[in-house]
């Protein structure tokens, strides 16, 4: 009698063990099963999760499917390594001690160095920085302060705003920029900055090389396929392999000088925990 009720007992078990997903889901998690690969399932609300509410039908069916298969694909082999692998090989408990010492170690990082962190930089500093690292700041492409104007090739105002934009006379900019604020499509100083070449160059649809080809006088213009006038006035150039001047670094700069400082506090805080671990006797040497 005893054995014919364990015999049930285990019967019912296998049972409930063997039961599909969608059972198992109405009642446990109430919730719409979506995929399945053997007895792991994938349930609706997990995939709610990764589509935005607003993507539309063709846009979520897309990503829904995607998520699926790489759910799948992760069940999948997460299965075949299971049963590949020794019972050694499947141990990862010390990669896991690993993995969570160095998460939590920089985890505290980050919380010590954002409470301590100073970002403010002088612009002694920064000036300090690149007269000490200058061979750092070797140019790629050349940069240039440039005037940059896209028209109408039949504006009655282009040849004018052309003249005036060459100028150096402030008056002359100033009746530049007035002009092509109703006449033209772009008008530009790049707030009077150095920039990229390359940068320039994309206006003109072209390489900064062959733009480039293209000046007369510091004036590069080019008449593009829909009638409009791409003109760039090139106020000052440095070529590529000079040193950049010290105001076309200064983020680089303070983004390094930023690093150091972040660096350096790792640093002392790794130190400092050394040391009063060994004054507390909480590290030695045997």
């Amino acid at each position: 009698m005893h054995s014919f009720r364990n015999i049930a007992v285990f019967a019912g078990i296998v049972l409930l063990a063997l039961s599909s997903c969608r059972t198992i889901s109405s009642l446990v998690h109430d919730d719409q099963v979506v995929a399945r690969v053997g007895r792991a399932c994938l349930y609706k609300s997990e995939l709610d999760k990764v589509i935005p509410p607003a993507s539309s039908p063709p846009d979520s069916m897309a990503l829904a499917l995607q998520y699926i298969n790489a759910w799948a694909s992760d069940v999948v082999f997460t299965d075949v390594a299971e049963s590949q692998l020794s019972k050694s090989d499947k141990d990862v408990s010390r990669e896991l001690e690993e993995y969570r010492r160095s998460l939590l170690k920089y985890k505290y990082e980050q919380k010590y160095v954002n409470e301590r962190l100073d970002t403010a930089v002088t612009e002694t500093e920064i000036s300090e920085y690149y007269q000490m690292h200058k061979d750092q700041f070797v140019l790629e492409n050349p940069i240039v302060k440039v005037r940059y104007l896209r028209i109408s090739a039949d504006s009655p105002n282009a040849g004018l705003i052309k003249k005036k934009m060459a100028s150096t006379v402030v008056d002359d900019l100033v009746e530049a920029d007035s002009l092509a604020y109703y006449s033209a499509e772009v008008y530009t100083d790049y707030g009077g900055r150095w920039i990229d070449i390359a940068q320039l160059a994309k206006n003109f649809g072209m390489d900064h090389t062959v733009m480039m080809s293209r000046a007369s006088r510091s004036m590069v213009e080019v008449k593009d396929a829909s009638g409009k006038l791409n003109v760039a006035y090139i106020e000052d150039y440095i070529a590529a392999g000079e040193a950049a001047p010290q105001d076309y670094c200064t983020e680089h700069i303070k983004d390094m000088i930023i690093s150091i400082r972040k660096h350096d506090l790792v640093n002392d805080l790794e130190r400092d925990l050394l040391e009063d671990a060994r004054e507390k006797g909480k590290f030695e040497i045997l």
